[in-house]
């Protein structure tokens, strides 16, 4: 593999558009059972929040050292403020919108000796009003954008990604898209879109062979008109078809710590890498060293282009 076009991924433009949450930890130590109920009693000694969902891959392409803009929804309230400091903090753009019938998604996650021991989520879908407005205000962004992502966590934020998709390729622009649902009709003309293994099982049923994936996958990928299908598979890498070929990438994963967010990591990373040039071969090489790279880490994390090298 080439080294990593630090100066090239600098000169990229990334959109990113889909359902922004906050990640919020609270870190602690366990030394007693409740008295209340046979659960561990947590003594919380430190909290952290983290940019999560698109958000997170917005923070991902940021860390590799793209110019990011993020766009989507979040309400006027103390998580909405919370991300709207991390994403300046980290140097990201933003269009948000901020609805004050939406509240800012949020998941709260408690851990103790670096294990998760629950996560408390607290989510509602926003009003069409509000998503509308959101699509229409974006169609000049993705004019300016070398690639448009969207990370659809089925929040509701891409309710109308249809018109985002026929939008983009009507200007040329590649559009990677993380599905979510059983509907993958909405992403037809998309360049390239990531399921997982459990979320393409859902759409193509199960398959008992390689071969068999293959033809399942390739007969999605010509029926939404796409240029490739990227399937994350976990311990077996990544698997991307293409109109061209089949090709594989085993999982670099030394130690597999936490698995939260490889998927934001492995979309951003080929986003960035398209719209330096790669192919798409080439930008899933990178993006399977990332996610290796990432699952190593504790939380929602990104891997930096140092770490690339």
């Amino acid at each position: 593999m080439k080294a990593f076009p630090r100066l090239a991924v600098r000169q990229t433009r990334i959109l990113i558009i889909g359902d922004i949450m906050l990640d919020r930890y609270w870190f602690g130590e366990v030394e007693r059972i409740s008295p209340e109920a046979p659960v561990p009693v947590v003594h919380v000694a430190r909290r952290e929040d983290r940019l999560g969902g698109a958000a997170n891959v917005a923070r991902n392409a940021r860390a590799l050292g793209a110019q990011v803009m993020l766009a989507g929804i979040i309400g006027k309230d103390e998580a909405g403020q919370a991300v709207q400091g991390l994403l300046e903090a980290d140097g990201i753009e933003h269009a948000l919108i901020q609805d004050v019938d939406f509240p800012t998604i949020v998941k709260m996650r408690v851990l103790a000796r670096q294990q998760q021991m629950m996560r408390v989520d607290f989510e509602q879908k926003p009003t069409q009003a509000c998503v509308s407005r959101l699509t229409q205000q974006l169609l000049d962004q993705i004019d300016k954008a070398d690639v448009l992502v969207l990370s659809d966590y089925a929040k509701g934020v891409l309710g109308q990604v249809e018109a985002l998709i026929a939008h983009a390729r009507k200007r040329e622009i590649p559009v990677l898209v993380d599905p979510k649902g059983l509907d993958y009709e909405r992403y037809e003309g998309s360049s390239l879109i990531t399921p997982n293994r459990a979320e393409l099982q859902q759409i193509v049923g199960l398959w008992q062979s390689e071969a068999e994936l293959e033809e399942k996958a390739q007969l999605l990928r010509q029926r939404l008109n796409l240029e490739g299908l990227l399937v994350t598979r976990s311990e077996q890498g990544m698997t991307l078809y293409t109109d061209r070929q089949r090709a594989h990438e085993d999982a670099q994963a030394q130690e597999v710590f936490d698995v939260s967010g490889a998927g934001d990591t492995v979309l951003a990373t080929l986003a960035v890498m398209r719209a330096t040039g790669a192919s798409w071969e080439q930008a899933m090489q990178w993006a399977n060293r990332a996610g290796g790279i990432v699952v190593g880490k504790l939380g929602t994390s990104t891997v930096t282009a140092e770490e690339m090298e």
